[in-house]
């Protein structure tokens, strides 16, 4: 599956969407939820009407700005086989990046906002991320590396595991250092996914 980038190609100066959607990551990062669209306008360089034209409200910004961080991170992290163990290891590594993104570590200091964004609905970002995982435990499948089942819920169950692996870490950050954080991910989803 193809994933597009609005961003453009490193000659193009960013897209408005772009100065909008970098203004509000960088509120993000130092206010998180107390961001208002007034204060991404300004540090945008642009008018509020010209962001209500592309977005009705800050959520729907925000939105737009977590499915653009977790797009580009999925893109610039190659998977290194088909198998079981090249499925392992890309997850682990496109969690380890979520987990340390400026941005969504944002998110993840502020649970309200978590919780809107991540964990009440399943939104544009899950939703690509669900497609990849299926065509990769597809993939899996066919080369009997990952165990019989429908592929879309294996899918969802792996991208909960992750999902929760990734909100949770700083709770388990001193039982489970680094090194400790990634094997036991592994581990879980190796166990899980093994024929």
């Amino acid at each position: 599956m193809s994933i597009s980038n609005s961003a453009g190609s490193d000659d193009e100066s960013p897209s408005i969407d772009d100065k909008i959607l970098d203004a509000a990551a960088e509120l993000v990062t130092v206010l998180g939820k107390r961001v208002q669209l007034a204060e991404i306008a300004r540090r945008a360089g642009v008018s509020r009407p010209t962001v209500y034209r592309r977005w009705p409200d800050v959520r729907a910004v925000i939105g737009s700005l977590l499915t653009r961080e977790i797009m580009r991170t999925v893109e610039r992290t190659p998977r290194t086989g088909e198998d079981r163990a090249g499925l392992v290891e890309w997850i682990v590594d496109v969690a380890v990046q979520l987990r340390d993104h400026p941005v969504l570590g944002g998110l993840l200091r502020d649970g309200d906002l978590l919780a809107e964004y991540v964990v009440q609905r399943l939104g544009t970002s899950q939703r690509t991320l669900l497609t990849l995982l299926r065509e990769a435990v597809e993939a899996g499948q066919r080369g009997g590396t990952v165990r019989p089942g429908e592929p879309v819920q294996l899918a969802a169950m792996v991208l909960l595991i992750t999902q929760s692996t990734v909100q949770s870490h700083r709770m388990v950050a001193d039982l489970l250092p680094e090194t400790a954080w990634r094997s036991e991910l592994a581990l879980a989803l190796n166990g899980y996914l093994r024929p």
